[in-house]
């Protein structure tokens, strides 16, 4: 599974936040975010964004399931001239990127991930950057598809 090397745009999102750990259900986040996306304005395309913020220092030597972290629900958005009152702004700074696509069930992401920190970063020649980490998924994902497709986007220098 070999990525392709992004440079990222910074980007705009819109959503919602929760401080969270891997251990954690998303899931809430997620129910909370999706009926309310028809009231962001001046969205980009259909795909949601799935974010991890990480604090600096982070390392994913030390990163265990119960590490805290901000985790988004968000979309992409042209402008920001108009948030609905529950939900905030966050900016994707410009950068390289690593996108690796996971096809299949969700429960395999885990497998995908372990892969792509323990595999892929030590012999890449690029170390992890602090910058978020996000997967993009479109519109129609389900959880539980065995055909369903999202891009790791992982930050790197």
């Amino acid at each position: 599974m070999e990525p392709t090397i992004v440079a990222l745009e910074p980007r705009i999102l819109v959503g919602m936040r929760i401080q969270t750990t891997l251990s954690a259900d998303p899931s809430l986040l997620w129910k909370r975010f999706k009926p309310r996306v028809k009231t962001i304005e001046n969205r980009l395309d259909t795909d949601f964004y799935s974010v991890h913020v990480y604090e600096a220092g982070t390392t994913f030597e030390t990163f265990t399931p119960n590490t805290l972290f901000e985790k988004w629900a968000a979309v992409a958005v042209s402008n920001m001239n108009s948030i609905p009152e529950d939900m905030a702004v966050l900016t994707l700074p410009a950068g390289l990127y690593a996108v690796f696509v996971h096809r299949g069930l969700s429960s395999g992401y885990a497998q995908t991930a372990q892969y792509i920190f323990e595999t892929w970063v030590p012999t890449a020649g690029y170390r992890v950057d602090e910058r978020p980490h996000f997967d993009i998924f479109g519109a129609d994902y389900r959880l539980d598809d065995p055909d369903a497709v999202e891009e790791i986007w992982v930050p790197i220098v």
